[in-house]
């Protein structure tokens, strides 16, 4: 414990830490959000799922192109045009459903609301790096974000549920318009921690993606999003058909929970272990513990399932972050790190689709197929690619200052 203490004793770290704990919560309500809407608005969950999708799509393939822009010309330029774009769009897609617009149109507004999602997450990692970078704290600094992740990730949908019933989807989405937009402004403008702007230039068509490793912890991130998104569906469709649909929700909070304390543990302790070996070990332990979840025929069973897949959960992630922090020059991290986030939004509507098509074919059981199945198989492939993931004694990457451009 005194390792987290040490961290957060960092002069200043509050004054931002706040603020993007407020700012990062709708960022959990959004994808949810924008189901309850379109469901709704059109009465069709099959529309609702089309929007929601492409709000999650658009904030992966975006997310990283303004991770980029931030690294460049610095976060406070980037985050207030950006909320401002998504105040709008998601102020835009409200009154559409209040009409009952087109699920076309609804799909595109709500694209655009989740491309224009503030990256803050991501920002916070990279002030983290920028604050500790080099020294012994970042590893606690990550677990911290990833055990923040985790408690957004378990309080906004019950937040956004109390708020949709108690009310409607319109009053949810208003206060999470609100969060998003206060806790973003003062964010950027709380400059602690900011890195300094340094414009580059990445020799390559597919950017930052294709500097070393980081595809493939992308893929491994892509894996856990997929755990994500299949276990919603997993869980949700079991327990509708045990008729007991409201225990859903606690069955997944024991795996958010259960993850926070594998984060605690695991940021506690001062690994001999290289960063690359746990990860790949991390993932096979994930595609282990999920299978669990494929023998769990009862409830009771499910709990605890759940609960021994959400251990694994933190630790894979804090892992992966602390090795992009190393493979990544500082010009690039903020970029680095929302790929990473990017990855694991497009794993989880992968998922929560794949996962979709064998429940309505085959029942809920074979919806626990896919974590494991995916998780096992790009075990295999990171763990081929291992090498990728060990820092070069010499950084080998593209980048070059722009003030040094041909």
């Amino acid at each position: 414990m005194s390792s987290y203490l040490s961290v957060l004793a960092t002069p200043g770290a509050w004054r931002f830490l706040v603020p993007a704990l407020v700012a990062r919560l709708p960022y959990a309500m959004l994808q949810i959000g924008i189901l309850l809407l379109v469901q709704w608005s059109t009465g069709s969950y099959g529309a609702a799922g089309v929007a929601s999708a492409a709000a999650a799509i658009s904030q992966a393939v975006v997310g990283p192109q303004t991770g980029r822009l931030a690294d460049r010309y610095g976060q406070p330029r980037v985050l207030l045009p950006q909320v401002t774009v998504h105040a709008l769009a998601l102020g835009a897609l409200l009154a559409l459903a209040a009409s009952h617009a087109s699920v076309p149109l609804l799909a595109v507004t709500a694209a655009l609301a989740g491309a224009s999602v503030p990256q803050v997450g991501a920002m916070v990692r990279a002030r983290w790096s920028h604050l500790l970078g080099g020294s012994g704290r970042l590893g606690t600094a990550f677990a911290v974000e990833s055990i923040t992740d985790e408690l957004t990730f378990t309080l906004a949908p019950v937040l956004l549920v109390l708020l949709s019933t108690g009310f409607s989807p319109v009053v949810a989405l208003l206060v999470s318009l609100a969060l998003i937009l206060a806790g973003t402004v003062v964010f950027a403008v709380t400059r602690i921690g900011a890195p300094e702007p340094m414009p580059v230039k990445v020799r390559s068509t597919r950017g930052v993606l294709r500097l070393r490793g980081v595809a493939v912890l992308a893929l491994g991130f892509l894996a856990m999003g997929s755990v994500f998104g299949s276990m919603q569906v997993g869980i949700t469709s079991f327990t509708a058909q045990m008729g007991v649909p409201a225990v859903a929700g606690p069955i997944y909070a024991t795996f958010s929970g259960a993850s926070v304390v594998g984060g605690l543990l695991y940021g506690a302790i001062r690994w001999r272990v290289p960063a690359p070996t746990r990860l790949v070990w991390g993932l096979g332990l994930l595609a282990a513990a999920t299978s669990a979840l494929m023998l769990a025929g009862t409830v009771p069973l499910l709990f605890g399932a759940a609960g021994l897949a959400g251990l694994v959960i933190a630790p894979v992630i804090i892992t992966g972050y602390t090795i992009i922090e190393r493979l990544t020059p500082a010009e690039v991290r903020t970029e680095a790190f929302t790929w990473l986030t990017g990855a694991i939004g497009l794993g989880l509507a992968t998922g929560a689709s794949v996962a979709g098509q064998l429940v309505d074919r085959f029942g809920p059981t074979l919806a626990f197929v896919v974590p494991p199945l995916i998780t096992g198989l790009v075990t295999l492939l990171i763990l081929i690619r291992l090498p990728s993931l060990r820092p070069l004694p010499e950084p080998a990457n593209t980048l070059v200052p722009s003030a040094h451009r041909p």
